[in-house]
């Protein structure tokens, strides 16, 4: 029922920008905490940019911070991660992930990832 998916990857030059949407269904959007994560072949996942429920704090990874922008928009129950001055380095699987903190049991939901090459 509860679904989280992913658009916006696909191939950019060095430089360039790309804004990654999580459109999320079947729950409540406003209790979730939203991150997104990137995986690159070899690589551990990694946690790329988080935002609160009600989008009060962000959160970086040092790797993207000043480039990456994490944003929610409440009325479409999605989440975004704008991304300016990509590298190759940037290049992996984006993953969408939402995580119920304020309920009890914590619950979470993951997105099937949206492909992102910084290529020239």
């Amino acid at each position: 029922q509860v679904h989280l998916v992913e658009s916006g990857g696909g191939l950019v030059q060095p430089g360039g920008s790309l804004r990654l949407s999580c459109a999320a269904s079947g729950l409540t959007f406003s209790s979730y905490d939203m991150n997104w994560y990137r995986q690159a072949p070899g690589k551990e996942r990694e946690l790329v940019a988080s935002i609160t429920n009600t989008g009060s704090i962000t959160n970086y990874a040092d790797s993207v911070k000043g480039r990456f922008t994490i944003s929610r928009e409440r009325a479409k129950n999605t989440v975004y991660l704008q991304m300016n001055s990509l590298e190759a380095e940037d290049t992996a699987v984006y993953y969408c992930n939402a995580v119920g903190r304020l309920f009890l049991p914590r619950t979470e939901y993951w997105g099937q990832g949206t492909q992102v090459t910084v290529s020239s």
